[in-house]
């Protein structure tokens, strides 16, 4: 059986039929094009309002030459039952010769004295036996051809003339064609051989030629009018269209960061040129506060870094001091050993907050950059586990890993990445009040994720707003017990945006907390979902979501601004 599918047989839906594509290119239009929406709008109501006066002027203009032609055709037809029942009623004719000749001589008198219709017949009543011919002004026509019965009946029972409209046949019409027409039918009396009917044919040609021309010229001038509405409101429309789309190009162009663009067509005193004039001032005004934003973020960016640099110097010179008083400490009395350990436990909590400090001035002024690998992520997992095994022991919580058993494989800064899990992990031990805490690893064709669970105190739906937030503690108390610099958090949120990944956040108070880093496995790849539940491995989770708590997500869905390079060319996976 042939593979070829006819046109026919083709599906009207397919993409690929030109038909489909043209609507959808009009139906684009259409929807993306204001200017094209009113001309559209404006003639398929110029052509309603022409069609709908054209049609009733011709209908009136058609009416009005039936009207006046028949008007005409009356008086006549008037005049010629007169004419022919005078010479009927003066003739002294009595036999069938002299009668026939009556009736051919009436015949060619109507023809003979300026009538405007075409043909007349005379023809005996039904009710008349004598044997004689009927008569018309044209041998080829009979009155059979033009006549028909119902108007036959109606001469014969209505007093006065009897209208009927016909169609002349072409073989008998002057001009080849066929044409409309109308027959009027009456009766005169013969002394000597009773009833006739009289019946003159009458042709409307002209009336139907005159009323072509004047459709034909309504035609031509609703054709003009229709061109001249659609032109008038092109020239309208674009008049109005063309400064807003100057100023939506503006508008976009100044959004995307090119803040000295400027809308053209500021002159001049209509209502353009004041939009034109307010949304430069108005770009003018907003370039003037970013540039002394930018400017007073980077002073305070360079402050930052400029005094954590400096903090270096004296920090180390003082931590020299420090550990050596804290080495003699045993040779000091109660009190100076006390102040020598708090003076070592906030000395490392000095350097660790100048170490995060520096970080995030790194993250601000953009020179964050990173060191990839293609590693298995499982490593990196079981290093921050067995780093963050001990402080679990001491509290008391039970630390369980659930990895896949292959390779969990992607390029990425393991420092980086490490530090996220460490964050996270960490968090989740001090805040898990005793209980369990969770760490899956998972991945598909496009991402692998980490999530860390815990059944702690959680998270309200104001902390889980602020909770990467720099410097913000859900609990001040037991972060400054703990160490901590309330930067972990805001760190590991700009890390997993290096990475063009996601650092998610659920909670819900007394049930505990779930964060979840999604990271993609090679660069260029745009994170559309995550291989975990953020929830994590329990079977909870319906239960826990049934409080209302909605995910928050941290950084947006969207690009990022920082791309890993591809390594998927230098390496090859191994079993």
């Amino acid at each position: 059986m042939p593979d070829d599918v006819t046109a026919a047989e083709a599906p009207s839906g397919d993409p690929q039929n030109p038909f489909v594509a043209g609507v959808r290119s009009l139906v684009l239009r259409w929807r993306s094009s204001m200017q094209v929406r009113v001309v559209t709008t404006a003639l398929a109501l110029g052509v309603l309002v022409v069609v709908v006066l054209g049609l009733f002027l011709s209908d009136s203009i058609r009416d009005g030459l039936f009207e006046q032609r028949i008007e005409q055709i009356e008086a006549e037809n008037a005049a010629l039952v007169q004419e022919t029942q005078s010479r009927f009623s003066a003739s002294t004719a009595t036999t069938i010769g002299e009668q026939q000749s009556l009736l051919r001589d009436v015949i060619l008198g109507l023809s003979a004295i300026g009538s405007s219709a075409q043909d007349y017949f005379l023809r005996q009543a039904p009710d008349q036996s004598l044997p004689l011919v009927d008569p018309s002004s044209r041998q080829d026509l009979s009155v059979r051809d033009v006549v028909s019965p119902a108007l036959r009946e109606a001469t014969l029972t209505t007093d006065g003339p009897v209208l009927q409209s016909v169609l002349i046949p072409a073989a008998y019409s002057e001009s080849g064609a066929d044409e409309p027409g109308v027959v009027f039918g009456t009766t005169v009396e013969l002394a000597s051989a009773g009833t006739y009917e009289l019946y003159a044919l009458y042709s409307l040609a002209s009336q139907q030629e005159t009323l072509r021309f004047v459709q034909r010229t309504l035609a031509i001038g609703a054709a003009v009018i229709i061109a001249m509405i659609g032109l008038l409101t092109w020239t309208v429309t674009r008049q109005t269209v063309a400064p807003v789309r100057r100023a939506a190009t503006a508008a976009s162009r100044l959004g995307e960061g090119h803040l000295d663009v400027r809308m053209p067509g500021s002159r001049g005193q209509d209502e353009m040129a004041t939009l034109a004039r307010t949304f430069n001032e108005m770009a003018a005004s907003l370039e003037d506060q970013i540039a002394r934003m930018e400017e007073l973020s980077t002073s305070q960016r360079r402050f930052v870094s400029d005094v954590s640099h400096e903090l270096r110097t004296p920090l180390t010179t003082v931590r020299m001091a420090g550990e050596v008083i804290y080495a003699a400490r045993d040779d000091l009395d109660p009190a100076a050993r006390r102040s020598a350990e708090l003076l070592q436990t906030q000395l490392d909590r000095f350097e660790e907050l100048l170490t995060d400090l520096l970080e995030i001035s790194r993250f601000d002024a953009g020179a964050a950059v990173l060191d990839v690998e293609h590693r298995d992520l499982r490593d990196v997992v079981t290093a921050v586990v067995d780093t963050a095994a001990p402080l679990a022991e001491s509290k008391g919580v039970f630390l369980s890993v659930d990895m896949p058993g292959e390779p969990v494989r992607a390029d990425i800064d393991p420092r980086r990445v490490e530090r996220i899990l460490r964050n996270l992990v960490v968090n989740a031990v001090e805040h898990a009040e005793g209980n369990p805490v969770e760490v899956t690893v998972g991945g598909d064709d496009e991402a692998v994720a980490v999530v860390v669970r815990d059944h702690g105190i959680g998270l309200t739906p104001d902390e889980l707003n602020r909770v990467f937030d720099r410097f913000w503690r859900a609990d001040p108390a037991r972060a400054r017990t703990t160490g901590g610099t309330g930067l972990g958090l805001a760190i590991s949120q700009e890390d997993a945006r290096l990475h063009a990944g996601r650092l998610q956040a659920w909670g819900s108070p007394g049930a505990g907390a779930s964060f979840r880093l999604t990271l993609p496995r090679r660069a260029g790849i745009r994170l559309t979902g995550s291989p975990l539940p953020l929830e994590g491995p329990d079977r909870s989770g319906e239960r826990l979501l049934e409080t209302g708590q909605v995910p928050v997500v941290n950084p947006p869905t969207g690009p990022t601004p920082t791309a890993i390079p591809d390594l998927s060319a230098s390496h090859e996976e191994t079993p």
